[in-house]
Parts: structure tokens; sequence; C-alpha cells
């Protein structure tokens, strides 16, 4: 069975480009346009994985990060940042928020996959 990942993402061609790379390794992917749609699309099923954007609008993806993991089902799905930030202080708060891994955009596909692998609940 394949394992599904959520990737969060304000941007169509960031959650397309994502999604594909996902998807031809053979990952399940559900999307989310901001933290607040994905937080609505979390129903209990098994996430894997999540990727998320930082910046977004209505909610955050640090926000989003800690609401993931005050769910009892999702407390210990390990999640990527996939941003444009680079500052040390944000990759801080991320990490206290529960992030595993940072990616900073623009990446390279094999780069996240790797990374996804790694991390990758079995």
């Amino acid at each position: 069975m394949a394992k599904t990942i959520m990737v969060v993402d304000d941007s169509s061609s960031v959650r397309q480009v994502v999604g594909m790379a996902l998807r031809s390794a053979g990952y399940e992917v559900l999307e989310g346009v901001d933290g607040k749609d994905a937080l609505a699309k979390l129903k209990g099923q098994k996430i894997h994985l999540i990727i998320s954007d930082l910046n977004m609008p209505n909610m955050d993806g640090i926000t989003f990060l800690k609401e993931v993991k005050l769910l009892p089902a999702y407390r210990f799905t390990p999640v990527i940042m996939l941003t444009t930030e680079s500052h040390e202080s944000k990759k801080e708060a991320g990490k206290a928020a529960g992030a595993k891994a940072w990616v900073v955009k623009p990446f390279n596909p094999p780069q996240l996959l790797s990374a996804v692998e790694k991390l990758v609940l079995p």
C-alpha cells in the first residue's frame, strides 16, 4: 500500500511540482492550500509525512505544525518545512514546533525525496 504524504502550500505550482515528484516515487499525495485547509483535511487517516510551507495566508506553517502536534493521531507524524525562509530564528521556531527537516526553496526534487525517504513513517 502506498504511503500518504500531505503537501501544504499556498502556491499551486509548488504543490504541483512537489506532488509530481512524490507521485513518481510511489507516494499518495493529499494537498492543503494553507494550514487551516490542511487541518480540516486531517480526518484521522494515516498520514506518513507532512511537507508544509511556512508563509501562508489564514494559518502559517508554524501555527499549523503546532496544531498538528496537538492531534493524538498526528503527534508523531514527521513534518518537513519547505520554504523560502532560511533565517536561523525561523528554523529554530520550526524545530521547536516539531519540524524534523527544513528544505529551502527553490529545491531540487531528488534532495526533497531524499529527506522524505529518511523521515517517512513505516
